[in-house]
């Protein structure tokens, strides 16, 4: 099966991977999480001998599998590239971006901000970045619930697991960086005038 995409829709995930791996540069620098499974691959590469990206990849397989099933081949290819992308660029950047000081409030509205961007780009190309934004964008077809807040209640689970790894000021941050990246996506994404 061949996936053909225009030079629109190459740009537009390039561009979504490219920001949504850079907010996991800020995140993981302050020693910040975010949402839905980057989220929890960031809390885990806290915890565990492994990096974001090899742990954010192995979460969202299962994912991949829905995409596939509920949203069709074109959704679920363009996801599987996107999060593969994302898995290693976030990796690369996070050995070549390097801060000599970073400060958390500024790293939760960098990393929210550009995730939020990354997120809406990579959504209005026919793709997800894997995880719970595909059962966002599923949801906001089938109910018209927008994805922005689906993504929210989901970032409250994440959030609890954190309040037992994170001190409480990178959890406010990392509260403040989801918020501006839901936030983004209800203000400025319409899965009706999207390609999603």
């Amino acid at each position: 099966m061949t996936v053909r995409m225009s030079a629109f829709d190459v740009q537009g995930l390039a561009f979504g991977i490219i920001m949504t791996s850079l907010s996991v540069v800020f995140l993981k620098a302050a020693g910040l999480v975010t949402g839905q499974t980057a989220g929890i691959a960031l809390l885990l590469s806290y915890v565990l001998p492994f990096g974001f990206g090899p742990l954010f990849f192995l979460i969202g397989v299962p994912f991949l599998v829905l995409a596939w099933v509920k949203r069709g081949p074109v959704f679920a290819i363009r996801t599987i590239v996107v999060v593969v992308r994302i898995s290693t660029l976030s990796q690369l950047l996070g050995s070549i971006v390097l801060f000599e000081r970073l400060d958390p409030l500024v790293a939760a509205i960098l990393g929210g901000a550009c995730s939020g961007m990354g997120l809406i780009a990579i959504f209005r190309h026919n793709a997800s970045a894997g995880g719970m934004t595909i059962l966002g964008i599923i949801l906001e077809h089938r109910t018209g619930l927008k994805a922005g807040w689906f993504q929210l209640s989901v970032d409250a689970i994440v959030f609890l697991a954190s309040a037992f790894v994170l001190s409480p000021s990178q959890l406010l941050y990392s509260f403040l960086g989801a918020v501006i990246t839901n936030m983004a996506i209800v203000w400025n994404f319409d899965v009706a005038q999207s390609g999603t």
